[in-house]
């Protein structure tokens, strides 16, 4: 997957008095590189001169020929440097790209290439590495790029993409492609932190890639690349990525709370798939919470995700005790005020969450709060998601944030990040 666009090169060089000056890469900006003082060869001033004579012609075969034959004929790294050089520009006219990595490793490597444009010369020889998917020149070549402080927001773009490349796609979590996986996706995060220092946007893309690299690798920085990545793009296949990791790292949470989470999903538009809703309707029904089995059944059905008869055993057994349960709300309330502790008022909370009246919901687990004898943390935690889907979203901060330990908390945390992007 490409994401960073290769540095665009645009020089001319002239062969004067038997020196070439340093090509410089045409951006504006960018200074001009001292030329070194060169001392080349006879033999290979001749060969280069011909080249240039052959490639102004568009006569790149006879230009190829020309600079091969002045390859041969070096003896110094003044001959490479300067072979480089025509080199280079051959390539830039003839738009050969493999002839443009060979130039720019023959500079670098001659050791003569001005210090203010060792880094740029470096990140173009990574890129040009790269995309001939010359891993290992790529990385030593970015590498050489970052240590020179060029542009570290390209830079380690191009070092990520380089070890992501080796690491390939297979066998991600074992040795040596996890480690690789591993250093991509600190090169990944550093390019994404120098983009945001000079004041640029980070592609929500990188995050995604950061993502699905650690998940194929089993890496536990997944869940902190999925939290970047639902902040750059709030959007609902984002944070069901971020549920479902939580569901994966808390295995042992409880019906109850499970619930909570795929009442997330459902408001956020992260369910997807038959199964979302199939265990959404099924934790609903688990805990007692009829009208929110038929909800969850009927929208999968209107969006076309489940076929008529799919979910039809939980359906069949939630919509016929919807009435009677509904009928039962008032006096539950009114048993709920006389009560002792809060625990009838908070199973009257559930009921109308269920059925979509947050009003009467909200203002039940107001209730058992102030009785008590009740899970606190439930408590505010579904507090927070019927102000919430009321709309009343500073009450449902100030409940979430209430929550206090465990898995309540986490999932307090999720519905927080949520609420987060509806300011």
């Amino acid at each position: 997957m490409r994401f960073v666009t290769p540095v665009a090169l645009a020089l001319t060089l002239a062969l004067t008095g038997g020196a070439i000056s340093a090509p410089a890469f045409a951006k504006k900006e960018e200074k001009k590189g001292s030329a070194p003082k060169l001392n080349v060869s006879p033999d290979v001033m001749k060969a280069l001169q011909a080249a240039q004579t052959a490639a102004g012609k568009q006569d790149f075969a006879g230009a190829k020929a020309a600079l091969a034959e002045a390859d041969s004929k070096a003896k110094s790294n003044d001959d490479k440097y300067q072979i480089g050089a025509v080199k280079l520009n051959t390539s830039i006219a003839a738009k050969d790209s493999a002839m443009q990595g060979e130039a720019l490793t023959q500079m670098l490597d001659s050791g003569l290439t001005p210090a203010d444009q060792v880094g740029q010369f470096n990140a173009v020889a990574a890129e040009q590495a790269l995309q001939a998917k010359n891993y290992d020149l790529a990385i030593s070549r970015a590498k050489a790029a970052a240590a020179a402080g060029y542009k570290p927001d390209a830079v380690n773009v191009t070092l990520a993409q380089s070890y992501f490349g080796k690491a390939g796609t297979a066998n991600a979590s074992v040795e040596p492609q996890r480690g690789l996986n591993l250093q991509g996706l600190a090169a990944l995060k550093a390019a994404a932190d120098a983009t945001k220092a000079a004041g640029g946007q980070v592609p929500a893309q990188w995050y995604q890639i950061g993502v699905s690299r650690a998940a194929t690798a089993k890496l536990p920085e997944v869940t902190e690349w999925a939290t970047l990545a639902y902040q750059a793009n709030p959007s609902g296949e984002n944070l069901r990525t971020l549920v479902r990791l939580f569901q994966q790292a808390n295995p042992n949470i409880s019906n109850r709370e499970n619930l909570d989470v795929l009442r997330l999903m459902a408001v956020s538009g992260g369910l997807v798939v038959a199964q979302d809703y199939l265990e959404y309707a099924e934790m609903a029904s688990k805990t007692g919470i009829y009208g929110e089995v038929k909800s969850a059944i009927d929208a999968g059905r209107s969006k076309g995700v489940l076929s008529a008869s799919q979910g039809g055993d939980l359906y069949q057994t939630a919509v016929p005790k919807i009435a009677g349960d509904k009928g039962s709300l008032g006096s539950a309330e009114a048993d709920a005020r006389k009560a002792a502790n809060g625990k009838i008022a908070a199973a009257t909370a559930d009921a109308y969450l269920g059925y979509g009246d947050y009003a009467k919901a909200a203002a039940m687990f107001e209730l058992a709060k102030q009785k008590g004898g009740v899970d606190a943390d439930e408590i505010n935690s579904r507090m927070g998601i019927a102000k919430a889907l009321g709309g009343d979203t500073a009450s449902a901060k100030s409940a979430f944030q209430s929550v206090q330990a465990g898995s309540r908390k986490k999932i307090a945390d999720l519905w927080l990040a949520y609420l987060a992007t509806k300011a």
